[in-house]
């Protein structure tokens, strides 16, 4: 939602921080949107004096106040059908297909995930962050398939991003990797970097951040595939990806990472076997645990079943 300039006036008894303030009396704003509208000199005082964050406002100021954001005009909303598992006035969450990029960037065409879901909410997804990624908390890779969840408001965004970056979304997926595991359970915590090589890639490296995968065997296919199930505690990029392949289990179709399909006697994977499975979140306007699955798809389905 677009507020438009209104004035303000700071009521009686009320003191403090212009930020404060301000995300008190605007509370579908973030305290981020105040800083920045004060820092850009959008929101100031009436008589044109210029604010910090930090300034000190007393009752009876007035200031002139400007939260609006650009309207994302470059992305042309993209008709497909989408499949939702739930959706109410803060977020949607989704089944992502395989193939399907989440966000536009350099090399994509104008049918990711953002240019599905601005068809679905008739532009009015939540305008937080990048200009061409509204709406998006967390991400799948192109391949990657499962559920997702989306913003639809400002304050449920900014909830959402404060959950996942502490750790408190569950996230379960299911991996087909090659090799057999030799143990039923354990971990991985390597720490991940961009690969110094080759810049499409990251790498388990030293001066990479902290990364941590459970994993739990759920069956092997003689000795040459595993399937496994990963409990992510950390959320960087490729992360399932690069500790297996770190640890000479690549996933099956992760060309990427050193997946060979001439080392397997199988029909070759025509995608990478990853499948985000389940997700656990609390909900930013209820406060209720959330938790939803998603099965494994039907090309995923029918490569265990030639495994079996």
């Amino acid at each position: 939602m677009v507020l438009q300039v209104t004035e303000y006036k700071v009521p009686r008894n009320s003191s403090g921080r212009a930020d404060k303030l301000l995300a008190e009396a605007f509370p579908g704003a973030s305290r981020s949107l105040i800083k920045q509208s004060i820092d850009a000199g959008k929101t100031l005082r009436k008589n044109g004096a210029k604010l910090e964050p930090k300034t000190k406002l007393e009752p009876g100021e007035v200031l002139i106040i400007d939260l609006s954001r650009p309207e994302v005009t470059n992305l042309v909303p993209y008709e497909t059908n989408l499949d939702i598992f739930h959706e109410d006035e803060d977020l949607i969450v989704l089944n992502k297909p395989s193939g399907m990029v989440v966000h536009p960037g350099d090399g994509t065409d104008n049918k990711t995930l953002v240019h599905a879901l601005l068809h679905h909410c008739l532009g009015e997804l939540c305008p937080v962050g990048s200009p061409n990624r509204p709406g998006i908390v967390h991400r799948l890779d192109k391949e990657t398939s499962g559920v997702m969840i989306v913003a639809k408001k400002e304050t449920s965004h900014h909830q959402l991003v404060e959950q996942f970056s502490k750790r408190k979304v569950t996230k379960i997926y299911t991996a087909l990797v090659g090799g057999r595991m030799k143990h039923e359970s354990g971990s991985f915590s390597g720490p991940i970097a961009r690969h110094p090589k080759i810049r499409v890639k990251m790498a388990v490296q030293a001066s990479g951040k902290m990364a941590l995968t459970y994993w739990k065997l759920k069956r092997n296919f003689t000795d040459k595939a595993s399937l496994v199930e990963c409990d992510l505690k950390t959320g960087r990029t490729h992360q399932i990806r690069v500790h297996f392949a770190n640890e000479g289990h690549p996933l099956l179709g992760d060309y990427t990472y050193g997946y060979n399909p001439n080392k397997y006697r199988f029909k070759k994977a025509d995608r990478i076997m990853l499948h985000a499975s389940e997700i656990t979140f609390v909900h930013p306007s209820s406060g209720k645990s959330m938790y939803f699955s998603s099965p494994l798809p039907p090309c995923m389905n029918s490569f265990l079943e030639e495994l079996k």
